[in-house]
């Protein structure tokens, strides 16, 4: 599974109400996924890396972690899994939100 760097905090929010990585870079939710399990694998977690949370990584507020298919853990706002999208590039970067209509920027 392709990913970023694990997380042990959750995720944060910027001042436009956005969640974001500790680095800026924008997440996601994809709206195929159930609550509490992603339906992202193989060459969409490529696309799609899931948010990864370290091992003693806890849930805070709307911030939980689910287990994927593969054992790993990710993190999850109100129960939907988190992502980002490969081709942001740097922080700010939402060129995924509303791609084919089911994957949207993180909003609070």
């Amino acid at each position: 599974m392709a990913s970023g760097a694990a997380m042990a905090a959750p995720p944060v929010k910027t001042a436009g109400g956005m969640l974001v990585n500790s680095a800026g870079m924008t997440l996601y939710t994809f709206d195929k996924d159930a609550a509490g399990k992603s339906a992202c694998n193989g060459p969409c977690a490529e696309l799609w890396p899931p948010v990864v949370a370290e091992a003693n990584a806890k849930p805070e507020g709307d911030m939980t972690i689910i287990t994927r298919d593969d054992g790993a853990k990710q993190w999850a706002y109100k129960g939907k899994p988190v992502y980002q999208y490969k081709p942001d590039m740097k922080a700010g970067d939402a060129t995924g939100d509303n791609f084919k209509n089911v994957w949207h920027i993180i909003k609070s």
